[in-house]
């Protein structure tokens, strides 16, 4: 028998049912975004979260971006570049020096003495020079937007640092060969691996520290494997890392010139200043957390900063006279970058 509350039955299924499809069918474009990092990380909550939320609201719901930490589309950070540009995924957030060379130009951002302690400066300068001078190195995907850490402190297991001596035979973690660079001319030895190995080189002693920027600390909780966060004079850095949001070129040149201007309009200028103080902000949570868990943070004074400036010094004139060899003009890139980060600084 069919009953009043049958026919209301069928009606509400009818209605949630052609809700959903309506919700389905407005979800015209659907993206998966791949990274390296937990979804507890500072840089999937706090920055690509809301980049995708921005995103799918510009589209007016016609976008879906999934996000993917953990590598939990398979392989291994350094695979995320050619993931991309294969199609094997959408959209990547990947470590530029995970693949050491393809990103020569870009890496000038990464210099030490270049990048001192300034994410937001570093990320305008970033968008001012991807045009003009960093462009041809991405072939096969279209950025979305570049971005630096806050920069490069020093974790040490169980050794305080306040000289470039005090590293001297040292083992260090680095995600990049400009780091690298860093680490031998400080007298260390550089040690390569994504960052989501590094608690437990750690704690087997595999290494005796690492570069990287205080976020870090509360992911991959380095607050347990080291006593000491070390950094100069007025949050002054060894260099920094560079990153990139990348969609597959072909995926972009399938778009419809709105839904890429729905792309366009969150990763503009303002959303790349906005990141360097997302990174910023992290890393002071970071820190914080560290200190709290009975870590020791060195504040090295300025002539303490000043001899780890000078010992750094020649990691430019390398970069330079490599890329120089390869035809690019380093040592005009390293003098353009330094005088838009100083204008991107003075601005604020």
């Amino acid at each position: 028998m069919i009953t009043d509350k049958t026919v209301k039955a069928a009606l509400a299924v009818s209605t949630l049912t052609l809700g959903a499809a309506g919700a389905a069918s407005a979800q015209e474009y659907s993206f998966k975004l791949h990274h390296f990092l937990s979804a507890q990380a500072p840089a999937h909550s706090q920055m690509l979260a809301p980049w995708a939320e921005q995103v799918e609201a510009n589209s007016g719901g016609r976008v879906e971006i999934e996000i993917f930490p953990s590598m939990t589309l398979g392989g291994r950070p350094p695979e995320l570049i050619n993931q991309v540009r294969d199609g094997v995924v959408d959209l990547v957030w990947t470590v530029n020096g995970y693949t050491p060379g393809l990103f020569p130009r870009t890496e000038v951002m990464e210099l030490p003495t270049v990048f001192t302690n300034d994410p937001v400066a570093a990320n305008l300068a970033l968008h001012d020079l991807y045009e003009s001078d960093l462009k041809e190195e991405y072939k096969g995907v279209e950025v979305m937007f570049l971005h630096a850490h806050a920069g490069q402190g020093i974790h040490m297991r169980d050794k305080a640092v306040r000289s470039p001596a005090d590293l001297e035979g040292a083992d260090l973690r680095i995600p990049t060969r400009t780091g690298a660079w860093a680490i031998e001319a400080l007298g260390a030895n550089p040690v390569a691996m994504p960052v989501p190995e590094l608690p437990q080189a750690l704690q087997k002693g595999v290494v005796d520290g690492a570069l990287i920027p205080w976020e870090i600390i509360p992911p991959l909780k380095i607050q347990e494997q080291t006593d000491y966060q070390i950094e100069g004079d007025d949050s002054w850095r060894l260099g920094t890392t560079t990153f990139q949001v990348s969609m597959n070129q072909g995926r972009w040149d399938s778009l419809p010139e709105d839904i890429q201007q729905a792309f366009r309009d969150a990763s503009g200028p303002d959303w790349w200043a906005e990141v360097g103080e997302i990174w910023r902000a992290s890393d002071d949570f970071g820190i914080d957390l560290a200190t709290k868990a009975g870590n020791e943070h060195i504040v090295l004074s300025p002539e303490e900063t000043a001899a780890f400036e000078a010992a750094l010094a020649p990691v430019v004139t390398r970069w330079v006279d490599e890329v120089t060899a390869k035809g690019i003009d380093g040592a005009a890139l390293v003098e353009k970058a330094r005088g838009l980060i100083g204008e991107h600084s003075t601005a604020e």
